[in-house]
């Protein structure tokens, strides 16, 4: 199986090029380029040269021996009430993909729009939003993964569903679209937040629907994205749900809070670290598919 991880954190910290050669010298097989949240230069991403930055990117990921299985795209995907606001954030969704596509990737991660009073209405809203995609999906020769979320209650102050937040409402979503453009990524993370095992929502989603995985502890309280075995979830649990649906898609790290605290010199031991943990995983899982 491959091991891949997503490069937010050492992009903030040493940019798009570095934060290749670092997971590369780590043991990583591939990378999910984050498309969000920091820049190197202007251009990338969503700058006039972003582009040309792209096939750089894949170059210097061929060289250092690693690929990019999948991307995310910006977030939120869009937010209801605010023409202006959705308009641009459509625009940097559709050259998220295009950027994808190419840097050879898969698949790209999109946010589900979120923020619904119901279930229906979030569904429903989705189904357009996505379908919306599907152009600029086969342009660039990609597909397109939801993922479940959260919402928060800032009165009382904590974490809630949200729609599309269980895996039934993956399933409602995704079973609504095209599967040749589609799929779906499970955040292992979130499921946890929201009062669904994330053994339960692997198993749900089943073989033919989950391609993607967002692999991250958290205490069912807060959204850590932090290294598996530092908080609460039940691993061992996960690698069997995974086993038993024999999942075929790579296994991708969200974790790398974790690296947030140490010092730069150390950090490429910390991602070392971290990709002897995601291979622990992968060797349970695969140990659970030969009992």
């Amino acid at each position: 199986m491959i091991l891949s991880t997503q490069n937010s954190a050492l992009v903030n910290r040493f940019g798009y090029r570095k934060s290749i050669e670092i997971l590369a010298k780590a043991g990583y097989d591939a990378i999910d380029l984050s498309l969000f949240g920091h820049k190197e230069h202007e251009d990338f991403p969503f700058g006039s040269n972003d582009i040309a930055f792209a096939k750089e990117l894949k170059k210097i990921a061929e060289d250092n021996g690693v690929f990019f299985n999948q991307a995310h795209a910006p977030f939120p995907s869009e937010k209801s009430g605010d023409d202006e606001y959705n308009k641009v954030s459509f625009e940097r969704v559709v050259r998220a993909i295009e950027i994808a596509g190419t840097v050879g990737a898969r698949q790209i991660i999109v946010h589900p729009v979120c923020g619904f009073p119901c279930a229906e209405d979030c569904i429903k809203y989705n189904i357009d939003f996505y379908n919306r995609l599907v152009p600029y999906i086969k342009a660039a020769g990609v597909k397109v993964a939801l993922e479940n979320m959260w919402g928060y209650d800032d009165r009382r102050g904590h974490i809630i569903p949200n729609y599309i937040s269980f895996a039934s409402e993956l399933i409602t979503c995704f079973d609504a679209l095209d599967p040749e453009y589609f799929t779906v990524c499970l955040d292992v993370g979130h499921s946890p937040l929201v009062g669904e095992e994330p053994a339960h929502a692997i198993c749900t989603l089943g073989h033919d629907r989950l391609g993607a995985l967002h692999v991250h502890d958290v205490d069912y309280r807060n959204d850590l994205h932090t290294l598996p075995g530092m908080a609460k979830i039940n691993w061992d649990a996960v690698c069997k749900a995974l086993a038993d649906i024999d999942y075929k898609g790579e296994f991708t790290f969200e974790a790398d809070v974790f690296l947030r605290g140490f010092d730069n010199d150390f950090v490429p031991e910390a991602a070392a670290y971290m990709c002897k943990v995601g291979r622990h995983l992968i060797s349970k899982i695969e140990a659970y598919k030969n009992a």
